[in-house]
Parts: structure tokens; C-alpha cells; sequence
């Protein structure tokens, strides 16, 4: 081979440029020198454009090296043994103290790879692992401020491929690579073996030993994916031991404990069996716990789940802010054999396990502010993905009363809450006071700014609205003026920025005063601040803005604000208080204020509910016999919702829209004594709201699907068999899975046949909880069948019982070239390998360029043939003749 290469060979595009010049000077230059001159500088020229070419050219000489470069790859993930550690430095010392020609580094690595570094990691010192993570940059000094849960976190997992693709791509040229793995082969994450197989690197390993602390483990919770309501099974319960001991096991199903009772545990694999059914609940969850034991090291892995989902009676769950006034609804349901469940607001569900026990959700009368920003997202999750079903029903505190202006919820929802405001409603002048201290800096003052944009785009045509600051003084940020200009009051919020102290009466005095000369109907002040403000009559400035027909309220952000006084001045100026410690609530907060401000946003004037687009749901029901209602919420029916009945005005009453997965449906009146007061006496009031909740909550087509699923190393494996109804396998189907993680992250994947009439697939379950799947079998695009199912992640693999896995360990070493469990002799033993190692010529070549320009210039200035000898004597014989 030849021991010269570029680098960057496009330089040699160089010559056709320089060829030609070089023929040029050698006709038309120096022409009154002699050839032999001539020529020579040609050849000089020629020498240093060739040069200056391949120094461009990058131009490097290969020198043979047997050098070795080693990366010691050391695996600290918990399931490693703190005991080898001294194994470890024994093994690396012996074998670095050899290296006196070779170069070497480390590498500590568990989920993640850490630093490189030169110097062996320490026992105990855990700094190199955390310091490359992205997320936990330390000072390498402050050794001491890494936390325990953080180091835990860190080497929770072991990703050997990962650590190895580092490690591979660290290595310099010019060396004979060798990378060197000391784990107990137990990876988590990644595929190691295929990874050592396509390595041109050959991997040395180095078993470790696993934990032999003692332990006891719950390993499984083994339920069935579905069973019928009241259906005996077995939860099946697999706890495995590293040595004999007693102890207690409990089986909770939910909250409630089921299950108490002491039992032995032999070293190995031990299995339990407990009898349980289901009654009410669509899905079960089984916990199962292991106390009281004589010895046991990790607490993280006495804790299983399994989930169970039940097939019988369809659940409601309805939410009420006063459950008392919803019960005629409920009772009508139940007699159509729906089970329903009432929750006041405070027990809306905020995770989606709890919400998959229902196949519908309604919200009656709750305001956007009485729920958190993830009760929220759950709901959408639950509709969208999950294909559950939700109705809002109208009330003082719904839709656009509610603040659901622009909220989660309004997403889902078949209507909007801004209305075209009528004429004839009573104009409304409002001033918006906003706390711009330094303590409302971050989500706190962008969340302001939000809210009182959304404010100014729920008002009407004829409303005025002005926007003020303040914070050791106070800012005019928006002249009261026609809330009809939203953009440029929009802009204008838009500049507002946090910083200074907190006073608050001068702005709250100004927003008095700039009302005082506005004409309007109704003027309200919505104040809002986190801190405490210098002093002021706050008291009598409230009482005389409600002595000039103002109405105030007032919104406390976080624990710092001055909540006393802020409830004060609310009660004084016949507003309303709102209190959160949760920035992301105050747009609906400003939202639900700006509505209620209005008196625009409820008709109660009696009406007839009329039919406007005629519907299956509803074709047995006498709706000429349909009683009066005497109120409802104003909205706007979304653009592809469809309106089925509506006010005498037009404005909708009951509309509806599949959402994702799942369908919605907005009833702007009410379902309860208020509204519907002559509805609880008509005869089709149980069989109206049957018919609407049984066409828009979840259907169960889970008949002919059989699910499994196997979960492992961070993944699950799903296999689905599915029949038809007359039992034969249905082959050829489209089979699609959709799945919520714990942190309500979606993801859909299709699954691939892989025998008649079963379809498989695997799935990443990374993360520790409950992952919740929705399954639909489509053929001929036709649904033919759907299932909810779910499964639970446990603790991680890292917490589990487990051995040196010397199958992996000999498979990476073989399949790469390398040796297993060699000792450091073995290891160090030379070999014919050698390397390439690159020289760069540029240096050189810049010499000689630099050389021969000096020679070359010499060659241009100096005519040579007048010194030379033979020159000389030619002359005189000449002159002797």
C-alpha cells in the first residue's frame, strides 16, 4: 500500500490551473535566459506549486504504529455489586501499570455513558456519571452537591450499547483500538450483541458480580387483560427470594386493601393465587405489597400492579358543584341500567386510570377554575385517545360563565364560549389591574398577559376597556377605549414586563377614576397580585367605587399575596375572589370574571327546544310533548360540529362531535331544577338522556379479541388474536394500537400479522406507571372491533434479582473479535495488529515551497550563464582566435 494519503483530494483540482500558467512562463518568460535556466526554473516552480497543492491537499504519510489506545468501560448501574469495586481497581491497576507504551482511558457509564476521562473512577465517586448528563451539569469541585436520589436516578439502567458507540467513537486514529467492558451483562436498554457485531473494534470482557445483598422481590402481578363484571379470577401473584424469610403480603384493588396475610418465602421463585372479582369498577387496578421481612435490602421492588378491565353495565361518572341537585339525573339513568357515579369538583379525576373506569364524563355547573390544568388534560386525553365520552351541561359556571374561554376543555368541545353579543344587553366598562413587580417574573407575568388578551377578545362591540400596571408605580398600558380595538390593546398588553417593588392603590385609585368618566351600564375591576403592597385605603377606595355602582374582584397569585386584604376588598366591591397557586388558571380565572362581568352570556326567558337536524338518538322520543326550559348558556356551535336542537333564537342547545377517538356533546341548559325544572316531571326526561349518553359515551366491541401482553427490559410485547363472530380466524385486518404513557404522551403503531389471525407488536415502556392502550380491528374500513386494555410498569430491571448474564457478556467478546474474562496478561498480549498512524507533510512541504521560491527568484534575477565555467573559458579562447 502506499504510505502517502489527502485529505482533502479535491486540491488537486489545483494543477488545471497551475499546468497551463506553467507552460506560459516557460515560452514567454525569461526568454533572454538560456534554456538550461529556462528549464530549471520551470522545474522549481513546478516543485512548489506542487507542494503548496498537497499541503492544501492535506497530504499525510501512514507510519506503521502497534501503539494500543484502551477504553476501560466500567458498567455502575445498581444491579453491579458494590463489592467488586475493589475487583475492579485490582484488575484495572495491574493492568494499566503495563500499559508504559500504550495510551488508555475510562469510561463510566449505567443508563448513560459519562465522561472520559484519564484517571480511574473511584469507589464511592459517582461525579464522572453525573457530570456528562445534559441535565445535571456539576462544577467537577462541587463533588458534594450531588445528591443521592440524583446518583440513584443516574445509575438506574444499563445501556452497554450506548456506552460502547461513546467509547468507539472516542478513539483516536493512529492506535490499535481495543475497548475493554467490565459489567454484569445485565442491560436495560439498547442491543449490545447486535452493536459488537457490526463493531470493527474488538471488545475484551470482564464479568462482574450482580447484588448479593439479601433480597425479596415482588417480580409479577399476573390478572387477566378482561373478565366480566361480578366474573370470579385469580390474581396470581410471583415473588422471588435470594433466601428464605417471612413476611407479609397485602392485595389492594385500588385504595382497599382485599388481601392480608403472612407468608413464608422460600429461596427461588414463590407463587401465590387470590381469588377476586369486580362489580362496579371498568378498571381495576391490583396492587400487591410485600412487608415485615427479616432481611431485605431495596424497598423499590416489594411493590406490583396488574390492571384488570371489566366488560358489564356502562358507568357515568358526572361532576356537580352541588351533587345534590344532580341526583334526578342519576336516578333516571339507573333505571335505564346505566351506573352512575357523583363527584363534587374536588374529586374530578386527574389521573387516566381513574378515568378509564367510565365510559362517559360529564361536567354540570364546574368551573374552569374549580379544576387544575392536568384534570384538564386528562379529560382531552381520555376523549381523544382513549375514546371515551363528555358533556358539558350549561349552568351559571359553564362554558363561557366557567372560563372555559381557550381552555383545554373548550378544545374538545362542540361549541365555543365567545358569543356575538346582543344589542340590547348593557354595555360593560372594565379596567384590568396587573401586579408587574419583579416577584410576578416568568409564567406568572406571561399568564397575566394571556389572560387579559383572552379578557379583551370576550367582550363585546360596545364594551370599553382599559389596562393598567403597576409596581412602585403604576403604568397606563391601554387607554380605556372600544374593546372592538383588540389588536392594538393586544400589542399593548404584549409589551408588559415584571420588575420593581408592589404599590397598589395608586392603580387601583386610577382604574376607579378612569371609570368614573366612562358612560356605561356596568363597570367592574378585575385586580390581580402575588405580594403584599405598600399601605393605602383599600377598604374605603372599594366602598366608594360600590357607592358609584363599580364592582370589584380580585385574583391572589401564589402564598406571598395578601390574601386577607385582597378577600376584603372582593366582599367590599361585591366582586368575587379567586385565589391560585398555579399561574396556568388565571386565564380562565380573567376568562370566567369577564363573562360574568358582562350579564351577557345567559337567556332565562322560556323556550322550546327546537329540532334542527333530525337523528336516529332521538327518533323515539315525542319531542312535540318536550316541556319548556327556562334558561340557557350562549355560545357558537364549532364549524364541524353538528346542531341538533336549538333555542327559539337559533342560538344551539344540544350539539355534538366525534373528537379524536371519541365524542363530545354540549347541552347548554341545564339538567336539574333550575333550567329544566319542568324536564324532571316529563316522562321522556330518563329516556332523552339515556338515548344522548348511550350515543355519545365509549362502545365496548371488544367480542373476539383475545389480548396479551409481556413486558421486559423497558418494553412490552403486545399479541392480539382475532376472530369474527363465527369463531374463524380474521386474517388480513388492520390492526391499530394507540397508547398513552404515564405522562399522557401518545403514540400509534400498527401491528403486523404474524400467524392466522394474530397480530403483534412491540412497544417501548421506558417509563414507570400505568400505560393505557386503546385497540381497533378495521377491515374493508369498517371497525369491526375496538378494546381498552392497559398494563403497569414496575420499578426498574436495575431493582430486580438478578445473575451475571455470561451469555451476553461471551456473545459481545466473540462476535467482535474480542476475549472473555481474559486476565490483564492476556489481555496485554501483543499481537501482529498494527495501525496506520497519519503524519501531517504540511509543515514540509511549506519548507521546500518556501526553499525553492528563494531559488526560483534568484533564477528570475540572475543570468547563471555569465558564471558559468565553461562559459568563461569559451569567451577567452575566442578572444585568442
Amino acid at each position: 500500500m502506499f504510505p502517502f494519503e489527502l485529505t482533502r483530494p479535491w486540491a488537486l483540482i489545483g494543477l488545471i490551473v497551475v499546468i497551463p500558467f506553467l507552460g506560459y512562463y516557460f515560452v514567454y518568460s525569461l526568454s533572454d535566459f538560456p534554456k538550461r535556466q529556462r528549464i530549471f526554473s520551470l522545474v522549481t516552480r513546478s516543485i512548489i506549486f506542487l507542494a503548496l497543492i498537497l499541503a492544501l491537499g492535506g497530504a499525510v504519510y501512514l507510519r506503521t504504529t502497534k501503539e494500543r489506545f484502551y477504553v476501560f468501560l466500567i458498567d455502575r448501574s445498581l444491579s453491579v455489586d458494590e463489592e467488586s469495586s475493589d475487583r475492579v481497581r485490582k484488575f484495572l491497576d495491574e493492568t494499566t501499570a503495563s500499559l508504559t507504551e500504550d495510551q488508555f482511558a475510562f469510561l463510566s457509564f449505567a443508563s448513560e455513558p459519562g465522561k472520559i476521562q484519564k484517571a480511574r473512577p473511584e469507589a464511592g465517586d459517582f461525579h464522572d456519571l453525573i457530570a456528562a448528563s445534559a441535565e445535571n451539569r456539576l462544577d467537577e469541585s462541587s463533588e458534594d452537591a450531588i445528591e443521592p436520589e440524583t446518583i440513584k436516578e443516574a445509575r438506574d439502567g444499563t445501556n452497554i450499547a450506548n456506552a460502547l458507540e461513546t467509547a468507539a467513537g472516542f478513539l483516536p486514529p493512529g492506535y490499535v483500538p481495543k475497548l475493554v467492558l467490565l459489567s454484569d451483562g445485565n442491560e436495560t436498554m439498547g442491543d449490545a450483541a447486535t452493536l459488537a457485531a457490526q463493531s470493527r473494534v474488538p471488545i475484551a470482557t470482564v464479568a462482574l458480580p450482580t447484588r448479593s445483598d439479601p433480597e425479596v422481590q415482588v417480580s409479577s402481578v399476573k390478572v387477566p387483560t378482561e373478565v366480566k363484571e361480578g366474573e370470579p379470577f385469580y390474581v396470581e401473584v410471583v415473588v422471588d427470594s435470594n433466601h428464605n424469610d417471612r413476611g407479609l403480603i397485602e392485595v389492594y384493588r385500588g385504595d382497599h386493601k382485599v388481601i392480608s396475610e403472612t407468608r413464608d418465602f422460600q429461596k427461588g421463585e414463590n407463587r401465590f393465587r387470590f381469588q377476586q372479582s369486580i362489580e362496579r369498577e371498568r378498571l381495576a387496578a391490583f396492587s400487591v405489597r410485600v412487608s415485615g421481612l427479616q432481611e431485605d435490602m431495596l424497598l423499590d421492588n416489594n411493590l406490583e400492579t396488574g390492571l384488570v378491565y371489566t366488560s358489564g353495565k356502562p358507568r357515568v361518572l358526572i361532576v356537580e358543584s352541588d351533587p345534590d341537585q344532580i341526583r334526578d339525573l342519576a336516578y333516571a339513568l339507573e333505571d335505564e341500567g346505566i351506573q352512575v357515579d357523583i363527584r363534587p369538583p374536588q374529586g374530578m379525576p386527574d389521573s387516566l386510570t381513574d378515568l378509564q373506569n367510565y365510559a362517559l364524563l360529564m361536567l354540570s355547573n364546574v368551573p374552569a377554575t374549580d379544576l387544575t390544568q392536568q384534570q384538564m388534560e386528562v379529560a382531552r386525553t381520555y376523549v381523544q385517545e382513549m375514546g371515551g365520552g363528555f358533556i358539558m351541561l350549561g349552568g351559571e359556571q359553564s362554558f363561557g360563565l366557567g372560563g372555559y374561554y381557550k381552555s383545554r376543555l373548550e378544545e374538545i368541545l362542540p361549541v365555543r364560549s365567545d358569543f356575538e353579543k346582543e344589542q340590547e344587553k348593557p354595555s360593560l366598562a372594565m379596567m384590568l389591574v396587573v401586579d408587574k413587580s419583579g416577584s410576578m417574573d416568568g409564567d406568572k407575568i406571561e399568564m397575566a398577559k394571556s389572560a387579559a388578551r383572552s379578557a379583551v377578545e370576550l367582550l363585546g362591540r360596545n364594551d370599553k376597556v382599559g389596562v393598567l400596571a403597576f409596581d412602585g408605580q403604576t403604568y397606563v398600558i391601554s387607554q380605556i377605549q372600544p374593546a372592538s380595538n383588540k389588536l392594538k390593546i393586544g400589542d399593548d398588553i404584549a409589551r408588559i414586563d415584571a420588575g420593581g417593588g408592589t404599590t397598589m392603590y395608586p392603580a387601583m385609585e386610577m382604574a376607579y377614576t378612569g371609570l368614573l368618566e366612562t358612560p356605561a351600564k356596568l363597570k367592574h375591576v378585575i385586580l390581580l397580585t402575588d405580594g403584599i403592597s405598600s399601605p393605602g385605603d383599600f377598604e374605603g377606595l372599594a366602598q366608594e367605587m360600590t357607592s358609584q355602582k363599580m364592582t370589584v374582584s380580585t385574583v391572589a397569585v401564589g402564598e406571598g399575596a395578601d390574601t386577607a386584604l385582597l378577600e376584603e376588598i372582593a366582599r367590599i366591591g361585591k366582586g368575587r375572589y379567586y385565589f391560585t397557586t398555579d399561574p396556568s388558571q388565571v386565564p380562565q380565572i380573567f376568562a370566567k370574571e369577564t363573562v360574568t362581568a358582562s350579564k351577557s352570556a345567559i337567556d332565562e326567558q322560556p323556550f322550546l327546544p327546537q329540532i334542527i337536524r333530525a337523528t336516529h338518538t332521538l327518533a323515539d322520543i315525542d319531542m312535540d310533548s318536550v316541556p319548556f326550559l327556562l334558561g340557557y348558556v350562549m355560545t357558537k356551535p364549532k364549524p364541524t360540529s353538528e346542531v341538533i336542537l336549538a333555542t327559539e333564537k337559533g342560538d344551539p342547545l344540544l350539539v355534538w362531535w366525534r373528537y379524536g377517538l371519541g365524542m363530545t356533546v354540549a347541552f347548554t341548559s341545564d339538567a336539574k331544577s333550575r333550567w329544566a325544572a319542568e324536564w324532571l316531571t316529563w316522562p321522556g326526561y330518563g329516556k332523552f338522556w339515556t338515548q344522548v349518553i348511550r350515543h355519545a359515551m365509549r362502545k365496548s366491541q371488544g367480542q373476539g379479541l383475545a389480548v396479551q401482553t409481556e413486558s421486559g427490559d423497558r418494553k412490552t410485547k403486545m399479541t392480539v388474536d382475532v376472530a369474527d363472530d363465527f369463531g374463524q380466524y380474521l386474517n388480513e385486518a388492520d390492526v391499530a394500537l394507540t397508547l398513552v404513557d404515564p405522562n399522557l404522551r401518545r403514540q400509534k403503531t400498527d401491528l403486523r400479522q404474524s400467524a392466522p389471525g394474530r397480530y403483534e407488536v412491540e412497544i417501548p415502556t421506558e417509563l414507570s406507571g400505568a400505560y393505557h392502550l386503546e385497540l381497533s380491528v378495521t377491515q374493508n374500513e369498517k371497525i369491526v372491533a375496538r378494546q381498552s386494555s392497559g398494563l403497569t410498569v414496575g420499578y426498574s430491571e436495575e431493582s430486580r434479582i438478578q445473575t451475571v448474564n455470561d451469555e451476553l457478556l461471551e456473545r459481545i467478546a466473540q462476535t467482535s473479535g474480542g476475549q472473555h474474562n481474559p486476565s490483564p496478561e492476556e489481555l496485554l498480549q501483543t499481537s501482529e495488529e498494527s495501525a496506520s498512524r497519519p503524519v501531517p507533510l504540511w509543515p514540509y512541504l511549506l519548507t521546500t515551497a518556501l526553499t525553492l521560491l528563494l531559488v526560483d527568484i534568484a533564477l528570475r534575477r540572475v543570468d547563471f550563464s555569465l558564471h558559468w565555467p565553461f562559459r568563461s573559458h569559451s569567451k577567452h579562447s575566442s578572444l585568442a582566435a
